[in-house]
């Protein structure tokens, strides 16, 4: 693996059991997958199950071409039962004690965090103690000009303030929705701001060079130091919308790596996740418009 940069998601590999059936899932496979369609290195790196699911898990990796590094360890392979409602909105009831809650730092995964270009994380794959270390580890490893992104994806009681003041001081960029926001801000303690001063505050606070905020179908904004960018959300017919969320990261992360202002990197995220949710699953190759 030396002598490439690579781009990475850290975290959960997981299926997500949908009533159609189980489709690959999780917020690390998804970013490497779509920020990898704008021919970057990427990874995802995870752990696995000795056991079938986890053999499916390759195979499915593969199927999408997508590059892993996911030792295997002695517990099952992740699962995530998922109920849509009539919106497409998912709701999730997440496995425990579950492979990616123990990723290794192997020496193969150092190696890689040493040669990281960019490297997207979240809360859930650290509510348990082995992987939350192992990706601090590895966010420490990386080199000065790593682009770390914090997307933070609450879910259920899977987060403590620590884990995420840890993580926020840990990445540069932040990326969150407006119901995360309104969470983070009573558990800071500063309810009382519009959603505006919210990000400029935690922009200042913590040393970030951009916070990516996500409001559904009101638009989203990507705040840096000086500067704000929004973006209305297109309105389109939704199939689904797992993963719509990571696709937003992946191309906006692909955007800025190969050099695009961050108001066009903005503008193809945007563009992409919305395409994304006209799509079932959240793996769908993208047309050549976007590439």
């Amino acid at each position: 693996m030396e002598n490439k940069r690579f781009i990475v998601g850290l975290g959960e590999a997981l299926w997500d059991v949908l009533p159609e059936g189980k489709k690959l899932g999780g917020a690390p496979a998804n970013f490497a997958y779509h920020a990898g369609q704008f021919g970057l290195d990427t990874l995802a790196i995870s752990a696995l199950g000795e056991d079938k699911l986890a053999e499916e898990t390759i195979e499915a990796l593969k199927e999408h071409k997508l590059n892993y590094l996911m030792p295997r360890v002695p517990y099952p392979t992740g699962t995530v039962q998922v109920q849509l409602d009539e919106q497409g909105i998912p709701t999730y009831d997440i496995k425990e004690n579950v492979a990616w809650d123990n990723i290794p730092f192997t020496p193969e995964i150092e190696e890689v965090a040493k040669n990281c270009r960019a490297v997207c994380f979240g809360s859930l794959a650290q509510r348990n103690v082995v992987s939350r270390e192992n990706i601090q580890r590895f966010l420490d490893a990386t080199p000065d000009d790593c682009v770390k992104i914090f997307d933070i994806n609450l879910r259920q009681n899977f987060y403590t303030k620590e884990i995420i003041q840890e993580s926020m001081r840990r990445c540069n960029i932040l990326k969150i929705n407006d119901e995360e926001l309104v969470l983070i801000g009573r558990m800071f303690g500063y309810p009382g701001l519009d959603i505006e001063n919210k990000c400029w505050l935690i922009l200042g606070k913590y040393d970030l060079d951009m916070l990516v905020l996500t409001c559904g179908t009101n638009g989203s904004y990507v705040f840096t130091p000086g500067q704000m960018s929004i973006q209305e959300t297109p309105k389109v017919e939704v199939a689904d919308t797992v993963g719509a969320g990571d696709s937003f990261t992946g191309s906006f992360c692909a955007a800025i790596l190969n050099g695009k202002p961050v108001a066009e990197a903005h503008k193809l995220a945007v563009q992409v996740s919305a395409f994304v949710c006209t799509q079932n699953g959240a793996m769908p190759e993208l047309p050549e418009q976007f590439k």
